[in-house]
């Protein structure tokens, strides 16, 4: 049943839950309002319809224009963390809440302007999402902690996310040693009983989410847009693959391109549900250092992979180390820190291989010296490689093919080699 607006002659009588009714003579329900607003006549709240659940009403604070997360928990906190009552509340009452200007106080008294609940229901059935809210049971425990929490997740693919989650980011050009370095990490980690939380990606989030599904573990994405946005787009066939297999997740509604205040956003989510994470490759300027930041901040164990110290991706990590940053060398060295959590399998038998391992019988001279020369590391174009084993161009040019041919090494765009990623 709709309220309608209040009229000057109405009857005021309490009712539950701190509710004021508006009735006319005859008794007939007019409006309603919290106890304690200024009842005069035209500043009735905007009617809320009777069948609205609280988690619709969080549905439609969430996809709000103007609110961000902070004012958001300042209503909840005003409201008692009562999503409708925030929905009904008078201009004047909303006004009360720091920060809520009359601006935004009015996109909430009139938020069937801006928001269709039909249409972003329908939206959320066609993509067989859900939309998770900080009230239910399988909303991440870890996230409620932070300072700024979203209110609800749009949510696709696993109903709950059990275990203890570890976080995963890093540059999006990595080397192919980063890459290597963060896939076999994640699946050593996923093999644990470490769900792999990510931002799906370019570079180490990709080499994140496909390591952890190598290793038959859960991953989950964390997206800095609408789940209906696959961004990068490359990563469509990743993307499904992590909702079947983990879930996606994004606080942002429908429609919502990724931008520069979103990615931030997104970051603090991916660190606030993780006990830990882990940054593989980052320029001291990257998006992965305001990770690692959020992370630090909400009391959360930050790991750095270190990397060569002529690469500029390494640098970040080094600083990370510099400034107390858990150095992670393999698995053992996160779940030492984490002995503590339940759900965590035992060491896995068996010894990884190194790049070329296996194939190292199979080489000739001039292929061994090359791979011994790359294997530590390096990164070389072919006239330093040329000088540093004393072979001819045309013999060198062959090596480097068989090596390629092989896939024990492999041309970067800037023409330098490295070994290539063996995971």
């Amino acid at each position: 049943m709709g309220l309608s607006h209040a009229v000057p002659t109405g009857k005021l009588v309490a009712a539950g839950r701190g509710k004021i009714l508006r009735l006319d003579a005859a008794g007939k329900l007019l409006a309603c309002a919290p106890v304690g607003f200024d009842h005069s006549p035209g500043e009735f709240p905007m009617s809320l319809p009777e069948d609205v659940t609280e988690a619709q009403a969080f549905l439609i604070l969430n996809a709000l224009p103007e609110l961000g997360p902070v004012t958001l928990r300042r209503l909840m906190d005003a409201f008692d963390d009562d999503p409708r009552r925030i929905l009904a509340a008078p201009v004047a009452e909303l006004k009360r809440v720091r920060g809520v200007g009359a601006a935004m106080a009015g996109v909430v008294n009139h938020w069937e302007d801006h928001v269709s609940l039909e249409k972003e229901e329908s939206q959320l059935a066609k993509a067989g999402a859900g939309f998770v809210t900080c009230m239910e049971e399988r909303y991440p425990e870890m996230l409620k902690e932070i300072y700024d929490p979203p209110i609800g997740l749009y949510w696709k693919g696993d109903e709950r996310i059990s275990g203890p989650c570890i976080a995963m980011v890093g540059t999006r050009r990595p080397t192919l040693y980063g890459q290597s370095v963060a896939k076999k990490l994640a699946a050593a980690l996923s093999r644990r009983g470490f769900c792999i939380v990510s931002g799906l990606a370019r570079g180490i989030d990709t080499a994140a989410h496909e390591g952890a599904l190598s290793g038959g573990g859960k991953t989950v994405a964390v997206l800095g847009c609408g789940l209906d946005i696959i961004y990068p787009a490359e990563n469509l066939d990743l993307y499904r693959r992590v909702a079947e297999h983990g879930a996606v997740l994004s606080e942002f509604r429908f429609g919502r391109r990724a931008d520069r205040q979103s990615f931030p956003m997104r970051n603090r989510i991916v660190a606030g549900m993780c006990n830990g994470l882990i940054v593989v490759e980052s320029d001291v300027n990257g998006g992965s250092m305001i990770t690692a930041r959020f992370a630090a901040e909400q009391g959360r164990t930050v790991f750095a992979v270190p990397g060569r110290i002529d690469q500029p991706s390494s640098h970040g990590c080094h600083q990370l180390i510099r400034d107390g940053a858990v150095l992670v060398q393999n698995a053992d060295d996160v779940v030492e820190e984490f002995g503590y959590l339940p759900g965590l399998g035992p060491e896995q038998a068996g010894k990884e291989e190194s790049p070329g391992e296996a194939a190292t019988a199979e080489l000739s001279g001039p292929e061994s010296t090359v791979m011994g020369l790359l294997g530590d590391g390096g990164i070389l174009n072919a006239d330093q490689i040329a000088r540093k084993t004393g072979l001819a161009g045309a013999e060198l040019s062959s090596v480097l093919m068989m090596l390629e041919l092989k896939r024990l090494i492999a041309k970067r765009m800037d023409g330098t080699f490295e070994v290539r990623n063996q995971g």
